[in-house]
């Protein structure tokens, strides 16, 4: 009827549609249903996000880790770039690890690793030592044989390609003992080269199939007799052994003690190495670039310049960790003198181990060794019933053996075989430890020894950030440093 309102029962609501573009709109007479069928009666959160402010996160990174050795290592400020150890005059000859060359199944030493021989340290006629590697003689050894007899003379050298070799002696009630275990690149029955009345003061048993190489006596005279700078080089290192000498191959200090009346008491003097080890600061760098457009702009609630600086410096501080484990020159691992390096008698690291590792040295402050490796060596505890103490460090549960906290650290290798290390360090100056180095109070100085110098703003409106880390560890003393190899953790059983 004409002038009468009109009643609508059902409510008039835009409903959902699409424009050419794709964007979503309402369109009248279309109702809006929740996902369960009935009617919307409020706004929704999708479209009330749109006048939210949202809470952020500052920028998470995976690769940073606990990097307990940068923590945990004393830091000694270097000045001049250079840190320089001295120490006390050393007679002690060869004792490195030799190196080979496999071509198929036949294996060659090469020759200038010959060098890491005893009485042919230092020796540097290429031509004479080739020709010593040639008359090098392979040979295949079965598990279990026993490759040299303890008191029998002995006229070679063996140089160990591959495999595991027990050295074996008779213990204090005449059974046998495991006095070490060799792995590849060792060498046994060096002093065969140095006369002929040399005989085997322990026994040597393959504990696995081995592929050695042998050099007699009668090969290296032969070749001296055609040789006078290896005649005259033999001549001297076979004088070496005459001098004074304590255990560790210095130079003795000439003392008199528990003596009565007047006699003479000696003369002496403490003589210093004449060509001292010289560490130079490692450099770590990058260029951070940041367009000032990102710089002015969006810098609420985070500043984007601080989160791309704190990212690198991260990024930094983990290589600088995987340097100080890793580098050839200055690496914990390169820097371990080889009578500080020891073998898993089992090859599963056993709480035995441990303990021939820290009897290697006094006051051991520290262990590393990677989360598996941690694993692994938990897992022989387990099975002998024990359980390793631990304690609190920086609000972390630290496991430890004799006391000795064992920190974890991803930077020590894992090999392909499943294989890795365990390194023990006495640490500090004070302690003739073990000690990082780095450079204080450098230009645009950060935190010691880093640097966040600015470097201008490009054509395109880019800002250039230098970020610098300057750093190197050093070894004062040969045993500060001990490293268990070759440890297995894929053994579960």
């Amino acid at each position: 009827m004409e002038g009468l309102p009109v009643h609508i029962d059902a409510p008039v609501l835009i409903g959902a549609g699409a424009d050419r573009e794709g964007n979503s709109h309402m369109s009248v007479g279309e109702e809006v249903r929740t996902e369960q069928g009935k009617p919307q009666q409020s706004l929704g959160t999708a479209a009330a996000r749109n006048l939210a402010t949202t809470t952020k996160s500052a920028p998470q990174m995976q690769e940073i880790s606990s990097r307990w050795l940068l923590r945990t290592l004393p830091w000694v400020n270097v000045q001049g770039g250079t840190y320089r150890v001295n120490r006390r005059l050393s007679y002690a000859v060869g004792d490195g690890r030799v190196t080979f060359v496999k071509t198929g199944d036949r294996v060659e030493v090469i020759p200038a690793e010959l060098g890491e021989l005893p009485v042919l340290r230092s020796y540097e006629d290429e031509e004479v030592l080739a020709e010593l590697a040639q008359r090098c003689r392979q040979r295949e050894v079965a598990a279990g044989e026993v490759i040299a007899e303890f008191g029998s003379p002995t006229d070679e050298v063996y140089l160990l390609a591959h495999g595991r070799v027990e050295k074996i002696g008779q213990g204090p009630y005449g059974d046998d003992a495991v006095l070490g275990v060799l792995a590849d690149g060792a060498y046994f029955g060096e002093a065969a080269l140095l006369g002929p009345d040399a005989i085997w003061e322990c026994t040597a048993r393959a504990v696995t199939a081995c592929t050695v190489l042998t050099l007699t006596r009668s090969d290296v005279e032969m070749v001296a007799e055609r040789s006078d700078s290896l005649r005259e080089h033999l001549q001297h290192a076979r004088a070496i052994p005459e001098q004074r000498t304590n255990k560790f191959g210095e130079k003795e200090v000439d003392l008199a003690a528990g003596h009565s009346g007047e006699p003479d008491i000696p003369h002496t003097f403490v003589d210093y190495d004449a060509r001292p080890r010289e560490y130079e600061l490692s450099i770590a760098q990058t260029v951070l670039r940041i367009h000032s457009r990102v710089a002015d702009l969006y810098n609420q609630p985070m500043n984007q310049t601080e989160q791309q600086l704190r990212l690198t410096v991260e990024a930094l501080k983990e290589r600088q960790e995987h340097e100080l484990v890793n580098n050839r020159e200055f690496g914990l691992l390169n820097n371990c003198e080889y009578d500080q390096r020891l073998q898993p008698h089992d090859g599963v690291p056993g709480p035995d181990d441990l303990d021939e590792l820290l009897t290697r040295r006094r006051g051991t402050k520290l262990l590393l060794a990677h989360p598996r490796a941690i694993s692994a060596f938990g897992r022989e505890l387990n099975k002998r019933g024990l359980v390793p103490e631990t304690i609190e460090v920086a609000g972390n549960r630290i496991p430890t053996w004799r006391g000795v906290p064992i920190y974890p650290c991803n930077k020590i290798p894992v090999s392909e075989a499943r294989t890795t290390s365990i390194i023990a360090m006495r640490t500090g100056e004070a302690e003739q430890g073990v000690i990082g180095l780095q450079q204080a109070g450098i230009p645009d100085e950060i935190e010691p020894s880093l640097s966040v110098r600015f470097m201008g703003i490009n054509e395109q409106a880019i800002i250039n950030y230098l970020v610098t880390a300057y750093y190197s560890a050093a070894v004062l003393v040969p045993d500060a440093l001990g490293v268990l190899e070759n440890v297995e953790i894929g053994r579960w059983r």
